[in-house]
């Protein structure tokens, strides 16, 4: 069994949700710090959740080779450093948070890992729940469902795809694919 999970998930479906109650009930597990250049949300914390850098930066961390994958999406980048893979150990679960283009990567590179795809109850609720973030303009929000619609014909490429419907549910079925 590998110990990197890969978990990904078009916008708003929940994957953060349910990764965070993992890690907050497998001590543990480590979870892989993802590169962006996004703009950080209210309750973010940069080298947590992400560590937030500019396109310069990033740009030169692609022309270093310091990147397992990369991609640009909603306009940003977003990339998983070589050096996030090498922090488990045999005793441990390393966890990534990727999207759907990196983990698609990972998986025909040939990277030895649970692939993991949460998929939402329907388009209707990722809507309602980019809605309720906060976060986002209705520019954006209209380019993530455009995306997530996109997304969606990909999840049947991943290991296991969890509906998350209930997220009760879907973190009990996420817990099991991890811890088994």
């Amino acid at each position: 069994m590998s110990n990197i999970i890969v978990i990904t998930a078009p916008s708003a479906s929940g994957k953060t949700t349910l990764i965070k109650k993992y890690m907050s009930n497998h001590p543990n597990a480590l979870f892989s710090v993802s590169y962006t250049t996004r703009a950080i949300r209210d309750g973010e914390v940069d080298g947590r959740d992400y560590y937030f850098i500019d396109v310069q930066k990033f740009e030169e961390m692609i022309s270093e080779d310091l990147f397992i994958e990369w991609a640009k999406v909603h306009d940003n980048y977003y990339g998983t450093a070589i050096s996030e893979l090498e922090k488990a150990n045999d005793n441990q679960v390393l966890i990534l948070d990727i999207d759907i283009q990196g983990a698609l990567y990972l998986k025909e590179k040939k990277i030895e890992a649970k692939y993991i795809f949460i998929e939402p109850p329907s388009i209707d609720s990722l809507k309602e729940r980019l809605i309720s973030r906060g976060s986002e303009t209705e520019e954006s929000i209209k380019l993530r469902l455009w995306n997530a619609k996109r997304e969606l014909e990909y999840k049947d490429r991943f290991d296991i795809i969890i509906k998350n419907e209930d997220i009760d549910t879907a973190y009990r079925e996420l817990e099991n694919t991890i811890n088994n």
